[in-house]
């Protein structure tokens, strides 16, 4: 039976390629097909209608890269295929690759209705069932020329991925353009033929089943006259017909089929190319729900959403239409799915805070689940944002991809920094891009991890990446898998129901504490470093525009920036796409992110000089503008005075050369190789820097991964260091208390200015480095005199820590990882922060010390550059920015305020103001406010945003800068938290508690004499 069973699988291989599938279409005749190449960026539809165009050939070439072609085609139905099926097949010219990665198409009707988009694995349309015969047939295509960057060999360097390089060779030959008649009972035979045939595959060798199905697929294949496949497929179809039928055991494993395409919004396209993805693979699934009653699909990404009704009315509509019959379901509540190691607190709030309320403007829908199927890893304190935001479920898939440890679970409870807990699902598929395949569900029932305590899992069905969607054949799968013997069952849910069934079946699941990592991308915490301080720059510009707009608002009546600030917070939202902020997009996407970046920082700049100088006034006093959550210099946190005085620093020269910087607080000595070989704190009498060591090194790595070059960094890289210990030049600034250090290396220039700012316990360290290497990977290490078995890194609304030795595989597999503004080691009593403007990723090691084995180093080391080759072969090439600071001495709450402080601009400007008292004022340490705004409803409210921020309890009164009518807990859109009972307040003094961590938003109703 062994062999019968090898032989019959490798006839229906054969049968089903050579046979069954071309005799789907049986009869065709050609159409006609004309051209129009637009000049330039896409034109509007009418535009592209309206054009005509020129004849084309059989076989021509079209499509340089990136541009776009309007194809007309024109044909009749002939007389003779009356009663019959008949599509149009309309092939680009697409490979046999996935959707999304080439050329696709938007089909139109005459009168400018969208019909359907095209690709590979969708390249039919329907022109009648039945066809009357004799009907003229005119449609027209927007065929998009997107070029394969991720070509042959995959990751090579290529071109392609931007206009300016990519030149003008068409890419494309026109394939086959007919009218063809569709024989639906062969398509249904191929549907059941491959059904059976998967299943068969995956069931054991020694199974009944197994041998009932291979028995009735010989049978069928006996049945089937290979010369007259459309005459007997009937009959073949009826020999399967029992095998389809047995119902799936009791105990099955239960797939919900979500409908999906997971579309990126940036990758190996631009955004202009996304808002025509998105266009295509909605009118795709629009049709395909008029066609299919069980079907649902669900589409993420408000942004994508907002795209769609901007620049595609017409499949917008269609789209409403879909929402409210219930089958077409916004998912995920986020304005894209973005990165979540990287974006800040507010930042991240926001994703939530437009995503939600776009849902809810739009539709009247409250996103409970949060969908990221293609995230790189989840920050420790997403779970509590997620549950101030009014959502409680978590969808992701990437966490799979690890590759060192298997996750230990499917559906868990994940917990955050602040013990906030969501129901988190991973798929068991694997995969964000099912097609309901035999094997993709042997692997769900096989991989499901809750065997025993549950049996439910989500398969996000439909091509993805590139979009396109779910396919009419994946939906005749699940129309036989629905309740098919030796295979989980499939039906087809919502994201919302798959929640509900997974939580009302799963009581008690496990618990996951702190970040969710994924053991792969690590390098994406460092590729594309302009993009990265684009964000983080306009991250706190936001903030400070929100914070004096609003003090100018309440105080002078200033007319506060609503429409604009919402733009800005949308468009920096869009570029924290998690291949966008990632550096993992082409060439194109990270120049034009960089000029987005320049165009809101000068927006943003003029919105806060602009507010400051109505606050301010005209006059000769010198005010001190504090944007940060804490007092600075005398000037309260939020307000702006006369800054106090400082001290000096001296500079002189060192024991053996070099310099030494002193300002009473730190002694800092700089040695003839620009490097820090001793900074000592004087009032705790500590060294800083470990024995023997140096600090401020730069260290240069190769750095060629295995792929994913600008993802991935693997382990390996360390095998190999370069110490840039060289130096041009080394002077020294006595006026500022500065050193200056320069090295060349390769092709590339640096250049240091190490300042010791007079009455301060910090050592600013800003780099300039003119980056001109390739595969390589820039370090910048600290070795600390400290012997910490853990250390603090900087994440949403709070911090975690992370083990700095390698215990455990799990351990050793977090070679590299994500901070926001700080890190922090501590010994019982003193520690030592790094702060940064600008960077993310880092890595944390222990060696024992060279004195005996007594004692360990441990060592710091921020990640600045590197110069992967794909998907942009110039990656960082060119002039970068970085500004770092060391604080020997610091407890957790000094990495705090030192972090934002090295983020936020000193702003001066001379006025005749005395004071300007804060809008809002916590007068606890631990406790940081985070946004200080007017209400988005535009009612005058002021909304203020605030966590404890060092990890303990805090008590706090918050004092405001105008007459406090009344307060209300709010959840981050600013609505009111059912249940939450209002602080004690007291005229303007409002008094909260705060466990650990605790975010907490209040919504400020101004009294009368505070309104303008």
């Amino acid at each position: 039976m062994h062999d019968d069973r090898r032989l019959i699988e490798d006839r229906l291989r054969r049968v089903l390629d050579e046979r069954v599938r071309p005799a789907v279409y049986p009869a065709s005749v050609p159409l006609r097909v004309m051209v129009w190449h637009a000049p330039g960026e896409p034109v509007p539809v009418a535009e592209g209608l309206a054009a005509g165009g020129e004849p084309v050939a059989d076989g021509a070439r079209w499509g340089a890269p990136w541009g776009t072609s309007w194809f007309t085609v024109t044909g009749s139905v002939p007389e003779e295929w009356a009663g019959r099926a008949v599509e149009a097949l309309l092939d680009l010219g697409f490979d046999a690759d996935l959707p999304g990665f080439q050329c696709e198409g938007l089909v139109y009707r005459p009168d400018g209705t969208p019909v359907k988009g095209l690709n590979p694995r969708n390249q039919w349309v329907r022109i009648g069932s039945p066809a009357e015969g004799g009907e003229e047939v005119r449609l027209h295509i927007e065929a998009a020329a997107n070029p394969v960057v991720l070509g042959r060999p995959a990751f090579a360097p290529t071109p392609l991925g931007d206009p300016e390089t990519a030149g003008d060779e068409p890419q494309y030959t026109l394939g086959r353009m007919d009218l063809a008649v569709f024989d639906e009972t062969v398509w249904q035979l191929v549907l059941d033929l491959e059904v059976l045939g998967e299943l068969m595959a995956e069931l054991p060798a020694d199974s009944a089943r197994r041998y009932d199905i291979l028995r009735a697929v010989g049978r069928a294949l006996d049945a089937l006259d290979l010369q007259d496949v459309g005459g007997t497929a009937a009959g073949a179809r009826a020999l399967l017909a029992e095998v389809l039928a047995a119902p799936a055991v009791p105990s099955a494993h239960r797939i919900s089929a979500v409908g999906h395409a997971h579309i990126d919004s940036a990758w190996l396209w631009p955004p202009r190319e996304t808002v025509r993805k998105v266009a295509r693979t909605a009118a795709n699934m629009t049709a395909l729900l008029d066609d299919e009653p069980d079907f649902v699909f669900a589409m993420s990404q408000a942004q994508q959403w907002a795209w769609l009704k901007e620049h595609r009315p017409e499949v917008w509509a269609r789209v409403k239409r879909a929402v409210a019959e219930g089958r077409f379901v916004p998912a995920g509540g986020m304005w894209v799915e973005a990165d979540t190691n990287m974006p800040g607190s507010e930042a991240m709030a926001r994703q939530f805070v437009h995503g939600k309320r776009f849902f809810l403007d739009e539709f009247g829908i409250e996103n409970e689940e949060v969908w990221l199927p293609d995230t790189f890893g989840f920050a420790a304190g997403l779970p509590q944002i997620i549950r101030e935001a009014g959502s409680r479920w978590l969808l992701t898939q990437k966490i799979s991809w690890s590759q060192t440890n298997s996750f230990p679970h499917h559906t868990f409870r994940w917990e955050g920094i602040d013990g906030s807990r969501v129901l988190t699902h991973f798929p068991p598929v694997d995969t964000y891009n099912c097609a309901l395949t035999g094997r993709q569900l042997a692997r769900a029932a096989r991989n499901f991890k809750e065997k025993g305590r549950a049996r439910h899992s989500l398969a996000p069905t439909g091509w993805g990446d590139g979009g396109g969607g779910t396919t009419r054949e994946m939906v005749a799968r699940a129309a036989r898998l629905r309740n098919l013997e030796g295979s989980p069952t499939v039906t087809w849910d919502t994201p919302r129901a798959f929640f509900e069934k997974a939580e009302a079946e799963y009581a008690d699941p496990p618990v996951w504490v702190g970040e969710l990592y994924l053991e792969l991308h690590r390098a994406t915490l460092t590729s594309q470093a302009r993009t990265k301080r684009g964000n983080r720059r306009c991250e706190h510009l936001l903030r400070e525009a929100e914070l004096w707009a609003a003090t100018a608002a309440v105080r002078t009546g200033y007319p506060y920036p609503y429409e604009q600030l919402d733009a800005i917070w949308k468009t920096v939202l869009l570029h924290q796409f998690h291949d966008i902020l990632p550096g993992s997009s082409i060439a194109w996407v990270h120049r034009e992110a960089r000029a987005t970046y320049d165009r809101l920082a000068a927006e943003l700049t003029w919105i806060i000089e602009d507010a400051q100088r109505v606050l301010a006034g005209n006059g000769p006093r010198l005010l001190l503008f504090n944007g940060a959550p804490h007092p600075w210099r005398g000037v309260p946190a939020g307000g702006a005075s006369t800054p106090e005085l400082r001290g000096m620093t001296m500079v002189e020269p060192g024991p053996d050369g070099g310099h030494v910087l002193y300002n009473g607080l730190l002694r800092v000595v700089v040695d003839t190789r620009g490097l820090v070989v001793s900074a000592y704190d004087v009032v705790a009498g500590r060294e800083t820097v470990a024995p023997g060591t140096a600090a401020n090194l730069l260290q240069l790595h190769p750095d060629l991964p295995n792929k994913w070059d600008a993802w991935d960094v693997d382990a390996f890289y360390r095998n190999r260091v370069t110490d840039l210990t060289g130096v041009d030049e080394l002077d020294a600034d006595p006026d500022e208390g500065a050193v200056r250090v320069v090295r060349t290396f390769g092709a590339s220039r640096i250049e240091q200015v190490l300042t010791l700012p007079p009455g301060e316990r910090r050592l600013v360290i800003d780099t300039e480095v003119d980056w001109h290497e390739t595969e390589k990977f820039l370090k910048l290490a600290f070795p600390l005199d400290l012997h910490a078995e853990r250390y603090a890194s900087e994440t949403q609304f709070g911090h975690f820590h992370r083990p700095t030795h390698t215990n455990t595989s799990w351990e050793a597999a977090k070679f590299e990882a994500c901070n926001h503004r700080f890190v922090h080691l501590e010994e019982p009593g003193w520690g030592v922060a790094l702060v940064n403007d600008a960077s993310y990723g880092h890595d944390v090691t222990r060696t024992v010390r060279e004195d005996g084995g007594r004692g360990t180093t441990t060592t710091v080391r921020v990640s600045l550059l590197r110069a992967p080759r794909f998907p942009d072969p110039q990656t960082d090439q060119g002039l970068h920015l970085f500004r770092h600071a060391l604080i020997p001495g610091a407890g957790i709450g000094d990495a705090v305020r030192e972090g934002w402080r090295i983020n936020l601009l000193e702003r001066r400007r001379y006025g005749a103001a005395r004071d300007i008292t804060p809008l809002i004022e916590a007068d606890h340490e631990a406790v940081a406010v985070t946004a200080v705004k007017l209400a988005d409803d535009g009612s005058g409210d002021v909304v203020v945003r605030f966590h404890e921020a060092h990890g303990g309890r805090a008590e706090t009164t918050l004092t405001a800068g105008f007459p406090v009518a009344g307060v209300t807990v709010t959840d981050l859109l600013e609505r009111p938290v059912e249940g939450a009972a209002p602080p004690e307040c007291d005229e303007d003094r409002i008094t909260v508690r705060l466990r650990p961590f605790q975010l907490m938003t209040l919504r400020l109703r101004r009294g009368v004499s505070g309104a303008y």
